[in-house]
C-alpha cells in the first residue's frame, strides 16, 4: 500500500500556484452546500511524525471557512477520558450535521502504537480493527461522511525532516524524544500501520495514502480528495430523496416471553418496606466501593407507559449519594441530538469511575417506538440490534456494570393506572395523549420487545425481566437485583 506512494510525487511552484484558487473555491462551495445538507463529515489524518499533518489541518482551516470546521487533536487520554471505554473521547467530537470535523490523529493512534511497543497481541490488535470498522459503517449508515487520509513518507525523509525541526530555534520544541523513539521504530510503524490500513480500508471509508515527501503535492492531494469525496456524497444525497415508508407492524406470538411472565405476583407494604430498607442499604453501601475498584455502574429501565419505571428508579436514586449519580429520561431528541450519529446522544452520558447513570429510556428507542412508529426505517432498526451489541460489550468490557430491566404489565393494568393518573392533580402530567394512542399498538410494541429481548440479552449485560403489576414487587426486584449485581461484581 506505501511502495505506491514512495514514487516521489513533486509539484512546481506554478503549477501549485495555478491550481490553489481553482481548488479553494470549489472547497467554499462544496462547504456551503453541506451546511444545509442532511451530513457531517470528519476528516481523519493519520501519518508518521515528520509527515505534515498539522500544516494539512491549517492548510483546511486557511483554505476553507474555519467557522464551520471543528479540530480536534489526539494526544493522551485526561483522567476525565481513561475514566470511560476509550471511544467515549472519540464519539463526543463528532460533528453536527453541516459541519466538518478534522481529527488529527483519530481512533487508530492508540491502537497502532500499543501494537509496535507490543503492548497488544496481534489477535488484540485484528479486534480492536475490526470494531473500528464496524464503528465506521455505523457512522457511513448514520450519514457521516469519512474522509481518511494517511500521509506518508521515507525513513530518510522523516529522519531529515525531525534533524531540521531540531536545529531551528523556533521549531525545535516540536520534536521531543518521543518522536525519536518512534523514528527508531519506523520500520515497525511501517508495518503495522499498512496492516491497519489494509484491514481497515473499506468502501464506506477507504483509506486515501498521500506522498507526502513534496509539500505542494501533499497539499493539493489532500485538498483535493476532500473535495472529490464531499461532492461525490452531496451528489448521491440530492439524487437520492429521504422515503419513509408505512412500518409493517409486527404480531406477538401466541407464547412468548412476556406472556409467560407471572403477573399475580405481590408483596404487602409491611414486607416490601422491610425489603426495600435491606437493599437500598446494600446499594448505598456497594455503590461506595465503584471509585476504589475503578467500576461505575447503568442502570436502563425500559417498558410500557405507565409499568412503574420512575418509582422504581426513585427507590434506587434514594439508596445513592445525590453527588455520584445522574438520571437521564429519554424522550424525543433535541435538535442537537437528531444533528448527530443516533448512539452520540447515550456516549455522551457514560459515567466514569465511581458514577452511576440511570437511563429512563434508553438506546432502545429505535427497536421499540423508532420502529413501531415508523421514526426509523427497516434498514435502520434492523441494524441497530449489532449496534446496540456493540456499544453495550465497549462498556461491560471495560468494567462498566450495565443492568438492564424491562417492566411489564397487563394491558388491563394500564388502563387502570392511566384512569388514576387523569383522575389525580398532581399525577395528571405524567399523562398524554399519545399515551392513550400507543395503547392501541400494545400487540406491536409486545412483539417488537420480545424480538428486542431475545437479540439483545447477553451474558454480560442480561434483562432482568420485572413483573409489574404489582408495585412493591416491582420495586423490590429491581433494588434487589442492582444489589446482588453490585455485590457479584465488586466481590471478584
Amino acid at each position: 500500500m506505501f511502495e505506491s506512494a514512495e514514487i516521489g510525487s513533486k509539484v512546481d511552484k506554478k503549477t501549485y500556484s495555478e491550481r490553489v484558487p481553482e481548488l479553494r473555491a470549489n472547497l467554499l462551495a462544496e462547504q456551503r452546500r453541506l451546511a444545509t445538507a442532511p451530513l457531517s463529515v470528519v476528516v481523519l489524518i493519520g501519518g508518521l511524525e515528520g509527515a505534515g499533518k498539522g500544516e494539512v489541518v491549517n492548510l483546511m482551516l486557511e483554505w476553507m471557512d474555519a467557522r464551520g470546521i471543528e479540530t480536534h487533536a489526539i494526544s493522551s487520554a485526561t483522567d476525565e477520558e481513561r475514566a470511560r471505554p476509550s471511544m467515549w473521547r472519540f464519539w463526543r467530537m463528532l460533528p453536527a450535521r453541516g459541519h466538518l470535523g478534522v481529527l488529527l490523529g483519530s481512533w487508530y493512534t492508540r491502537p497502532i502504537i500499543d501494537r509496535v511497543f507490543g503492548r497488544s497481541s496481534q489477535t488484540e490488535f485484528d479486534i480492536e480493527l475490526d470494531r473500528m470498522l464496524d464503528l465506521e459503517r455505523m457512522l457511513a449508515k448514520e450519514n457521516m461522511l469519512l474522509i481518511k487520509l494517511w500521509l506518508h513518507i521515507g525513513e530518510k525523509t522523516q529522519g531529515k525532516r525531525l534533524e531540521k525541526l531540531e536545529k531551528d530555534p523556533q521549531q525545535r520544541w516540536r520534536v521531543t524524544k518521543l518522536d525519536w523513539r518512534y523514528f527508531k521504530n519506523y520500520k515497525k510503524f511501517r508495518r503495522v500501520s499498512e496492516h491497519a490500513l489494509q484491514r481497515t480500508s473499506i468502501g464506506e471509508s477507504p483509506w486515501h495514502v498521500i506522498e507526502a515527501a513534496d509539500v505542494r503535492h501533499r497539499n493539493l492531494a489532500a485538498a483535493s480528495i476532500v473535495l472529490e469525496s464531499l461532492r461525490a456524497r452531496l451528489d448521491q444525497i440530492e439524487a437520492e430523496p429521504p422515503s419513509r415508508p408505512e412500518p409493517d407492524l409486527p404480531e406477538p406470538k401466541p407464547v412468548n416471553i412476556l406472556r409467560s411472565l407471572d403477573l399475580t405476583h405481590k408483596l404487602d407494604d409491611a414486607t416490601a418496606d422491610r425489603r426495600l430498607l435491606k437493599y437500598q442499604a446494600d446499594v448505598a453501601r456497594l455503590s461506595r466501593r465503584l471509585a476504589n475498584a475503578e467500576r461505575s455502574l447503568v442502570l436502563v429501565f425500559e417498558g410500557p407507559d405507565a409499568a412503574g419505571k420512575g418509582g422504581a428508579i426513585r427507590r434506587v436514586t434514594r439508596a445513592v449519594d445525590a453527588r455520584g449519580f445522574q438520571v437521564v429520561p429519554i424522550s424525543a431528541p433535541t435538535d442537537e441530538e437528531s444533528a448527530r450519529p443516533y448512539l452520540w446522544r447515550f456516549w455522551r452520558h457514560i459515567p466514569g469511575h465511581g458514577r452511576v447513570t440511570i437511563f429512563d429510556r434508553s438506546w432502545y428507542g429505535r427497536v421499540l417506538v423508532e420502529r413501531v412508529e415508523g421514526f426509523a426505517s427497516d434498514e435502520d432498526w434492523r441494524r441497530a440490534y449489532a449496534e446496540i451489541n456493540s456499544f453495550e460489550q465497549q462498556l461491560t468490557g471495560f468494567g462498566i456494570i450495565v443492568i438492564k430491566f424491562w417492566l411489564w404489565i397487563s394491558p388491563e393494568e394500564q388502563h387502570r393506572r392511566f384512569q388514576d393518573r387523569q383522575a389525580t392533580p398532581y399525577k395528571q402530567y405524567k399523562i398524554t395523549e399519545d399515551d392513550w394512542r400507543n395503547r392501541k399498538k400494545w400487540d406491536a410494541y409486545e412483539a417488537a420487545a420480545c424480538e428486542m429481548i431475545e437479540r439483545t440479552s447477553s451474558e454480560a449485560s442480561p434483562w432482568v425481566m420485572v413483573e409489574a403489576d404489582d408495585k412493591n414487587w416491582a420495586r423490590v426486584k429491581v433494588l434487589g437485583t442492582v444489589a446482588r449485581t453490585l455485590a457479584k461484581e465488586l466481590d471478584r
